[in-house]
């Protein structure tokens, strides 16, 4: 029999003994244009704590500009010790070519992504952006163009790239994401049909356990034992924690809320249902939490 998964009101009684808290951005703090209600109290009662806080995000794009983004939502900087992108890992690997897929990627990058996730390219001198896949060494997907758009929309462009046997690297393991209080597909659903049509796709971000290699660096700590992952992907967030070997908390609120029955921000979900969902997900997070609450 599968173990229940506690639900719990909020974080503090998880935070015994811990030294760092690594949390997700979209679906914790933000619908990716409104903080939720309450986040901003309780990063500061997590900050109070002592505990050092990192925010983790598959967002395919450096993290300067998420932190201006943030800040406008009414979250300050002050609040948070760091944060780190999966945008920010994927561009360390293109300056560096110290991996080998990455050392065999080329110079001539088509970029299949909109405009405001340029930053990527920032300090980049080696790398030329193309104009199509035809003139291309690799792709580099950041996700949709627009948050309507669906991975069928994409298509005849995965094609051409199958065609000359691109490589992709995807920028955002995400398949998908809430942004206001509606699921919009990311990179990582548009690179699993890639892989689909058998294409070569290199991941960066959660739930690769390497981006908690940089992130617990980052951080300064060296105890995974002390460190709690919180976020609401099962497939990122959860499942990379435990790759890790990171113990982790589910915040029910965001992608799985729908499964889980929940129909407003905050609303407590059943045990039950926590505990059927993330066994048939094949997730074991140490618990449940409604929100981002202290």
């Amino acid at each position: 029999m599968t173990p229940a998964i506690p639900v719990l009101p909020g974080l503090r009684d998880l935070c015994a003994g811990r030294d760092g808290l690594i949390i997700d951005l979209w679906g914790v703090l933000h619908d990716g244009n409104t903080a939720y209600p309450g986040v901003t109290d309780a990063l500061a009662a997590i900050k109070a704590s002592g505990l050092r806080t990192l925010l983790l995000t598959n967002a395919p794009r450096l993290s300067a500009p998420l932190v201006e983004t943030m800040a406008g939502m009414g979250i300050p900087r002050d609040l948070y010790d760091d944060i780190l992108s999966s945008g920010d890992a994927v561009h360390q690997e293109l300056r560096r070519r110290s991996d080998p897929a990455f050392a065999a990627l080329g110079a001539r990058c088509w970029h299949l992504g909109p405009a405001r996730d340029r930053s990527i390219f920032e300090g980049l001198d080696d790398i030329t952006v193309v104009e199509s896949p035809e003139a291309a060494d690799f792709v580099l997907n950041t996700g949709p163009w627009s948050f309507d758009e669906t991975v069928a929309d994409y298509e005849d462009r995965l094609n051409r790239c199958r065609a000359r046997a691109l490589p992709m690297v995807c920028a955002n393991p995400d398949h998908e994401v809430i942004r206001e209080g509606r699921k919009v597909i990311c990179a990582g659903a548009v690179a699993a049909r890639y892989a689909e049509m058998g294409g070569a796709v290199i991941d960066r971000g959660k739930p690769d356990p390497a981006i908690y290699d940089l992130v617990m660096d980052r951080m300064g700590l060296a105890d995974r034992r002390r460190v709690l992952v919180v976020g609401d992907g099962l497939h990122t967030d959860i499942a990379g924690a435990a790759a890790a070997g990171i113990d982790s908390v589910f915040v029910a609120g965001g992608l799985f809320a729908e499964p889980l029955g929940l129909t407003s921000y905050g609303q407590t979900p059943e045990t039950d249902r926590v505990t059927a969902l993330c066994a048939a997900e094949s997730q074991s997070p140490i618990a449940a939490i409604p929100a981002l609450v202290w």
